[in-house]
């Protein structure tokens, strides 16, 4: 046998081998393309906006402290709840303030006697001087015994309405209406003004939330409006697990100097809280936005793929998937606003793309997915 021969045998053989694998290979890509699940590529309104760290705050809150000292006789909310204003928190035992009450009305009583009877004297010793029966020193004595004990009756009122008010501090109410947090006391201790915070009160609706802002963002927005329009700044809320807080807020304080270890200023903004959602000291990301919407882009954050060369997309061109290297410009809720490399109405791949590449042919079917927000 000639090697010419030889080596076409070999060859032939060899091709036989690597047809079935050739067809196995091909049988890889079902018939009709891969099914991937698609969405179009949208236009929607978009403001600018710009994202920074904050927390919550009550615009009003108060610790309950005593006023007098005494045996706490009830605690009478319960933990956690929320009280009216005016609403009975506290009882310390009364007595021993009533006590003191009647004592000082007593004294008070024994005043308008003493003076009653200095009135008198001095009416007395007028009329002896009128008659020249009596001597001036003597009226003038009255008059002032009379002053004395209009004097002794104020203080005497003073005692009583003193009294009174201790009385009144025996009930401890709430001064505001909020959420009421633990108490530090239970019934029997016995509380005064020495004896610290007994319980926090703090409003819920609305609810603060503050925000540092740098130097650099807050001038280069004064560049843009000429000023910073704070009727026009809405402010979302975005939780820390990515929930969006449904509720917008406004911005209605700037502080009036910067930190200068930070060269921050500290904006708040006022957000309505009716569910109760936003909690005092809560730590939240505060989304800025300010303008005329403008028409952009949108895509699902679920089309977007990394790599070492950047962020890219599968989008759908004559039946086949096609790459295409975008650019972004920030979030929209669970969707990504794309600058380039996409165009509205394209059809993107955001399923079914682990086992694509480029060119492959695909049968696409709109997703529910969809986009939101």
């Amino acid at each position: 046998m000639s090697r010419a021969r030889a080596v076409r045998i070999a060859s032939l053989l060899l091709l036989g081998l690597l047809a079935p694998s050739v067809a196995r290979a091909q049988g890889d890509v079902p018939a009709g393309g891969i099914p991937v699940g698609v969405v179009a590529a949208q236009l929607k309104p978009i403001s600018d906006a710009m994202e920074f760290v904050g927390r919550v705050e009550a615009p009003e809150r108060v610790e309950i402290r005593a006023r007098v000292k005494g045996m706490l006789e009830a605690v009478l909310f319960k933990e956690g709840e929320t009280v009216k204003e005016g609403a009975p928190l506290y009882r310390i035992e009364k007595p021993l303030f009533q006590a003191d009450v009647q004592q000082a009305e007593g004294d008070v009583e024994r005043a308008k006697a003493a003076l009653s009877l200095a009135k008198i004297q001095r009416e007395r010793a007028e009329e002896l001087v009128a008659k020249n029966a009596g001597t001036v020193v003597a009226r003038d004595q009255a008059v002032a015994n009379e002053e004395s004990s209009t004097g002794a009756l104020l203080s005497a009122e003073a005692a009583l309405n003193t009294t009174k008010i201790n009385l009144g501090y025996t009930d401890i109410v709430s001064p505001i209406t909020g959420r009421i947090g633990r108490s530090a006391v239970t019934r029997g201790h016995i509380v005064g003004p020495d004896s610290g915070v007994l319980a926090t009160v703090v409003s819920q609706d609305p609810m603060y939330v503050t925000f540092p802002v740098s130097q650099r963002d807050y001038l280069e927005a004064q560049k843009d409006e000429g000023k910073v329009d704070l009727s026009n700044v809405e402010v979302r809320i975005k939780f820390a697990d990515g929930g969006v807080y449904g509720e917008v807020g406004r911005v209605n304080f700037v502080d009036v100097s910067v930190n200068r270890t930070t060269d921050t200023m500290i904006l708040r903004a006022d957000v309505p809280n009716p569910a109760g959602k936003l909690v005092d000291g809560q730590l939240v990301r505060v989304e800025l936005k300010a303008g005329t919407p403008e028409e952009r882009v949108v895509i699902p954050q679920a089309a977007l793929i990394a790599d070492q060369a950047g962020v890219y997309v599968f989008v759908v061109e004559n039946g086949k998937a096609v790459v295409r290297r975008v650019k972004t410009g920030g979030t929209q809720g669970p969707n990504i606003i794309v600058t380039d490399g996409v165009k509205a109405g394209e059809p993107v791949i955001v399923e079914g793309f682990e086992s694509l590449k480029p060119g492959v042919a695909v049968r696409a079917t709109p997703t529910a997915i969809g986009l939101k927000g």
